[in-house]
């Protein structure tokens, strides 16, 4: 029973990591209709300004660590604003444009990280707090774990009451469906699809930072590895949906732990053939309806 518990929490843990990261991807590609490879690029410069900030505002601290997170989805928001004003604005309605000028980002901001830090993990401080142990039904469960959970659920209410309470989640909306329409009405989509991109790098440098404290450390391939399950995840959830992106990492989050553990470590391999079913049951029901 303890060990079910604590591959429970700790499929959660990294459920609520992959949601932090797909919710921005999800969000980009459902509402401003722009597939970002170079989305893993905001996770690691969150991750990395975090651990920057971690030695400056004591980091061994809660109030420390609040501080070094803030700082990483503030440098997150950042790199994502950057990016889209300067390489995605020129290039909306051209996606295979958008996939090549991302991917090259890619690639090029994973070298910039490994010249500017070198290509070593870097450890990652954090309170006595959250590297303890609660337990929970017998099972030792790294806090760590549990802060995650928490930082997902805050973000995914917040996420989905601004999208569907508020006047920017109505434009953005109104503007994935018509465009012209909205402009014509005085509305600037471009302002509403930079904010997109703002709340995206926010969750990105969120999890960058989140993540340093679940993997105990930061590297430069940190953002590109995680990106691949984040993509797994929106597929999965379906485009634009915040509710089924959190619920599909949860399950992929879970999944893949269980997995690992009673399986010999072939989680990710089961993770991707999750996603090969899914999209070939999604081919079969589109195939079914054009025959019908």
């Amino acid at each position: 029973m303890s060990t079910l518990v604590l591959l429970t929490v700790t499929g959660l843990g990294l459920g609520a990591l992959y949601f932090l990261v797909a919710s921005g991807l999800s969000l980009v590609f459902g509402l401003a209709d722009v597939l970002n490879f170079a989305h893993g690029l905001f996770l690691s410069v969150g991750a990395y300004a975090a651990w920057w900030a971690t030695g400056r505002s004591g980091g061994t601290t809660v109030s420390g660590l609040a501080v070094a997170l803030a700082f990483g989805a503030a440098a997150g928001t950042a790199a994502a604003v950057a990016v889209e004003r300067i390489m995605i604005r020129p290039l909306y309605g051209r996606p295979a444009h958008q996939i090549l000028a991302t991917v090259g980002l890619s690639l090029a901001g994973v070298a910039a990280v490994q010249a500017a830090w070198g290509t070593d993990a870097r450890s990652f401080r954090q309170p006595a707090s959250t590297r303890n142990v609660w337990h929970i039904a017998g099972a030792a469960v790294p806090a760590n774990r549990l802060v995650l959970i928490a930082c997902a659920g805050i973000v995914l209410a917040a996420l989905a009451a601004l999208l569907r309470y508020s006047r920017f989640g109505l434009v953005v909306r109104a503007g994935v469906h018509d465009r012209e329409m909205v402009t014509a009405l005085g509305i600037d989509v471009r302002t509403s699809f930079t904010l997109v991109f703002a709340l995206a790098g926010a969750a990105a440098g969120l999890a960058g930072g989140l993540g340093g404290i679940y993997f105990g450390a930061v590297s430069p391939d940190q953002g590109s590895a995680l990106l691949i399950f984040a993509i797994i995840v929106v597929v999965v959830g379906g485009l634009g949906s915040i509710t089924g992106t959190a619920v599909a990492a949860a399950a992929i989050g879970l999944f893949q732990q269980y997995v690992n553990y009673y399986a010999l470590g072939l989680g990710d391999v089961c993770v991707i053939a999750v996603l090969a079913a899914v999209l070939l049951a999604r081919r079969e029901r589109v195939a079914g309806r054009v025959l019908a």
